[in-house]
């Protein structure tokens, strides 16, 4: 009894030690990862590009289980105007105080708090977004596969920029702006690639 209770004292060791070993961390590669965003008004929308400043991931037994990354908000590019000077006032008012107070904030953070898989590759995860100092929750679905050292995570959050004090042409602060409405909901259409460490 005593060799049996032994045996079963090392194989629960053996089988605690491998489902540690495969908690890791994986980098955010910010030259392969990217992220899209989207702005929408009555009369038509804007788009373009915010790059990755870093991030990391962990993940166990081929799932991610936490996490959190960074954005340079400094980074902001539209792509959709190509007039050069209506272009950079655009990209300069965006950065201002009437929207995400660049200066002030240069990063917008994202930190993983939850994840739950659905079904295949489809997960839903739920964390924390700061934009502009202010936190709030964020629910959002994701594809994401581990293949070796490599894991891919593609969704899309949907923000309401009022949460976030930004309150320019916003329907949440002011009223009758008819034509001149811009949406509280933005997009952010997110690629990630990241490595093992």
């Amino acid at each position: 009894m005593k060799t049996i209770g032994k045996l079963t004292l090392i194989a629960l060791f053996f089988l605690g030690f491998t489902a540690h070993s495969y908690a890791q961390a994986f980098t955010v590669n910010t030259g392969q990862s990217k992220v899209n965003w989207n702005g929408k008004k009555v009369t038509g929308e804007h788009y373009g590009t915010i790059n990755l400043k870093g991030g990391t991931l962990q993940v166990s037994n081929g799932q991610v289980t936490g996490g959190n990354f960074e954005m340079d908000m400094n980074s902001i590019v539209c792509e959709d105007l190509t007039d050069p000077g209506t272009n950079a006032k655009l990209v300069g008012h965006l950065k201002s105080d009437d929207f995400f107070s660049v200066a002030k904030f240069p990063g917008a953070t994202m930190a993983i708090t939850q994840v739950k898989k659905t079904s295949g590759n489809d997960y839903v995860y739920t964390g924390n977004l700061t934009i502009k100092g202010i936190t709030h929750p964020i629910t959002f679905t994701a594809t994401t596969t581990v293949e070796g050292s490599t894991l891919k995570a593609s969704g899309k959050m949907v923000v309401d920029r009022a949460k976030y004090d930004i309150r320019f042409r916003s329907g949440s602060f002011f009223q009758n702006l008819g034509d001149n409405l811009i949406y509280d909901d933005f997009t952010l259409d997110f690629s990630l690639v990241a490595n093992a460490q």
